[in-house]
């Protein structure tokens, strides 16, 4: 069976490589020594410094794993290739809130790099996938938790 693509900006590509970087070089030569240091105190039966060393070993083994995965499945948008157009994956996307009459801000971007905290929305995400494809000037409907909620759309922008 394929594995699923993971769709990823190239900030969000740029960071995931960082941070596999930071894993496999920095990172395990830390915790390299200090299993060497636990191992120098003698029995390791009743060592909680070793056995805590090797469990943030296995953590970040596991993150290693994860990382290494992510990144031989992504596929990265091209955000200056983007037509705005129409609502896109990695483009940046300025709403209306009609019952609320608020405006607000999101990013949509692939479902690895969502962030609420940023406003960065899945293209899964129930209102990322309503947005996809969609026109400066219309208004969708999302069906979410809270209901059906309306969005105009005002603009659609190339992330700087």
């Amino acid at each position: 069976m394929a594995e699923k693509k993971n769709i990823l900006t190239y900030a969000g590509l740029k960071q995931y490589e960082d941070e596999l970087h930071d894993l496999k070089v920095n990172k395990r030569r830390e915790i390299a020594a200090k299993i060497k240091e636990a191992r120098e105190q003698g029995d390791l039966s009743e060592n909680a410094e070793y056995d805590a060393a090797k469990d943030e070993q296995r953590d970040i083994e596991a993150r290693i794993e994860t990382l290494e995965k992510l990144l031989k499945n992504a596929e990265v948008v091209v955000e200056d290739e983007i037509d705005l157009d129409k609502i896109s994956i990695g483009c940046k996307v300025k709403l209306l809130d009609v019952e609320e009459d608020e405006e607000m801000e999101f990013r949509i971007v692939g479902s690895t790099e969502a962030n609420s905290l940023q406003n960065k929305i899945s293209n899964e995400s129930p209102v990322g996938h309503a947005l996809l494809g969609r026109k400066a000037g219309e208004t969708v409907e999302v069906e979410t938790q809270a209901g059906t909620i309306q969005y105009k759309i005002l603009e659609i922008q190339r992330v700087s």
